[in-house]
Formats: C-alpha cells, sequence, structure tokens
C-alpha cells in the first residue's frame, strides 16, 4: 500500500529503525529499559521476594544457593523521537526525480517514513522545524499520524521555504533540542547540512551540539542533496542565486576545468560532512532527489540490524547479568 505522497506504508511497517540506546519513560512500550521492571528480557538474578513471578525462578541456581532466586527483567518502554526538519530557503531546490520534488518535499516525505518506522505501542513523534520563521514545535503523537500529517503538507505551495537567512540555523535547532527534550529517546536529523555563510570544511558550527545530542539519545541523520549541487551541467553562461543571502554570481559552465574543480569541491564537502556525522556519533544516510529514496532508506534501516548494539556501562554496583 501506498499512502499520499508516493511513501509505501507497507513496507516501512514491516521495517523498523533499530534503537540500540536504553531508554527511559513513564510508559511501557517494546524497546530496552534502564530501569528494572515489567519486560521480557531477563536481566539480573535476585532472591526472591513475596509477589515475584515464580515463572521466572531459576532453579539451578535456587539449587546452589539453598534459597529461591529469580530472574528480574529490564522495563521496556516507549519510543520517544524527534524529528529536526530542515525548512531554510536553500530546501526549495530540486531539478530532477520525480515532476516538482524539491529537497524540502523529500524531507517532508523522509521523516514521514521514521513515523511509519518508530510506530509502536506507547511511541510518539514530534517535529521541530528551523527556517525564516524560527523554530516552530509541534506536538507529539503516534508515528501513523504524524505521517499523515507530513505527508498532508509535503508539496503544499503554502510550505515552500521562504528566502533569507534563518534567524536559528542548525546548530541552534540542535542546541534547542538538547535543551528542550532530555529524555533518552531516538533524534532524527533531515536536512541538507548546507552552511549559509559558504563554509566547507570542519569543524562545522553544527558539530559540537550534534555530539552533545548523540551522547544522550540515538542519532541518525538524513542528508538530502540534488544532483546540481554535486556537479555543474554544461548550459553555458548561468546565473547562481543563494536563496538565503541573496548573493549572485555569474558562471561560464562551458568550461570543462571549471566544472571539474566544481565537482571536486562538492564532494570534498560531502565527505567531510559525512566524516563529521560519524565523529559525532551519529548514524549517517545520504539521500538524493534523483535516487529511489525508498529503497537507498530501507536499505539503511536493514543494514542497523546488523550491527552490534553498543550499551552503556553499568553503574558500579550492579550485577552483571549472567546466563
Amino acid at each position: 500500500m501506498t499512502t499520499a505522497g508516493g511513501v509505501p506504508a507497507g513496507l516501512f511497517r514491516r521495517l523498523d529503525l533499530q534503537v540500540q540506546r536504553r531508554l527511559d519513560g513513564p510508559l511501557a512500550g517494546e524497546h530496552r529499559g534502564l530501569r528494572l521492571g515489567p519486560g521480557s528480557e531477563s536481566e539480573e538474578l535476585a532472591r526472591y521476594q513475596p509477589g515475584d513471578d515464580v515463572r521466572r525462578i531459576d532453579w539451578n541456581v535456587t539449587a546452589r544457593a539453598l534459597e529461591p532466586q529469580v530472574w528480574r527483567t529490564r522495563a521496556d518502554q516507549a519510543l520517544d523521537t524527534w524529528v529536526l526538519l530542515d525548512e531554510t530557503a536553500s530546501m526549495a531546490f530540486g531539478t530532477a526525480g520525480d515532476p516538482g520534488l524539491e529537497k524540502g518535499e523529500l524531507a517532508d516525505r523522509l521523516a514521514a517514513a521514521v513515523g511509519l518506522l518508530t510506530d509502536g505501542p506507547g511511541n510518539r513523534l514530534g517535529v521541530v522545524s528551523f527556517g525564516a520563521d524560527g523554530l516552530t514545535w509541534t506536538r507529539p503523537v503516534a508515528g501513523r499520524v504524524a505521517a499523515r500529517r507530513l505527508l498532508r503538507r509535503a508539496g503544499h505551495p503554502s510550505n515552500r521555504p521562504r528566502g533569507g537567512v534563518p534567524p536559528v540555523g542548525l546548530a541552534g535547532a540542535l542546541d534547542a533540542l538538547v535543551r528542550r527534550h532530555r529524555r533518552p529517546g531516538l533524534r532524527v536529523v533531515v536536512a541538507d547540512l548546507l552552511d549559509p555563510t559558504g563554509r566547507v570544511e570542519r569543524p562545522f558550527d553544527w558539530e559540537a551540539p550534534l555530539r552533545r545530542l548523540a551522547a544522550r539519545h540515538e542519532v541518525v541523520v538524513l542528508e538530502v542533496l540534488d544532483p546540481r549541487e554535486l556537479e555543474l551541467p554544461d548550459v553555458g553562461g548561468v546565473v547562481l542565486l543563494d536563496p538565503e543571502t541573496g548573493r549572485r554570481r555569474d558562471v561560464f559552465t562551458g568550461d570543462a576545468r571549471l566544472r571539474a574543480r566544481y565537482a571536486a569541491a562538492a564532494a570534498a564537502q560531502r565527505g567531510a560532512v559525512a566524516a563529521a556525522a560519524r565523529s559525532c556519533g551519529a548514524g549517517h544516510v545520504r539521500l538524493r532527489t534523483d535516487g529511489d529514496w525508498v529503497a537507498d532508506l530501507a536499505r539503511a534501516v536493514r543494514s542497523r540490524r546488523t550491527r552490534p548494539a553498543a550499551l552503556p556501562a553499568r553503574r558500579s554496583g550492579q550485577r552483571r547479568r549472567a546466563r
């Protein structure tokens, strides 16, 4: 089944965006929690207390200890997901792919796909966008509800990003997300990661806040690109306009050496962006307006399943799990 906006709901509902970090919160769900409590995964042995589930008694250990020993479980928690959505003027750009598909519309579809991937009992997804109007926060709702809302607005003329330098850039938006929602969960950044000042080398101003965000949450960066940002076509003289700063430049694209230098510089920039995201402890996926973003995203989700879970170190005094 395909929802409005071209998102294959059936495919994404068969997948899940695996979260390796342990979570915390008041709601029961399907993900590993930080504390002991009702759950499905045995965590540690303890002396039996009245009220414990007798089905979890380990009779082998009980025979050696000469007193009943029961497995305590790790609580299963609901997943708290926030999507940070880039709505700056640079997202109103698209030269390939579906008719009328721009980076901003692709970003909306990706955010909707995240809603379908994380939909589950007790799970909630909120969206915070940054652009010409500053930061806009959307109340967390069930993933499938958030997906429908994002798909309804995708491609709508009123949601087209406006020009001008945004009052809050990516670094500021990440900082706000770090401060406002601290409960461990999943954070997904959907942006083109283009610096409005034209900076192409590390360190980028968003690296430090992204590192702070990844220290507490599971973070995935979905980088949105258009092919014309990676290489120039041979179309003669053109005028390039920066929609955020208003700067203009005349370029003669018939110069083969110019096109080669541009392609090399663009490749170096994207490589630096990918390295920066990974060095901050975030997952990184690159998606293009001229590619099969559905297959690319599904492939990235499947690859996360094969990676070993990196569990946080236990506090001193806690017993090690024994099997």
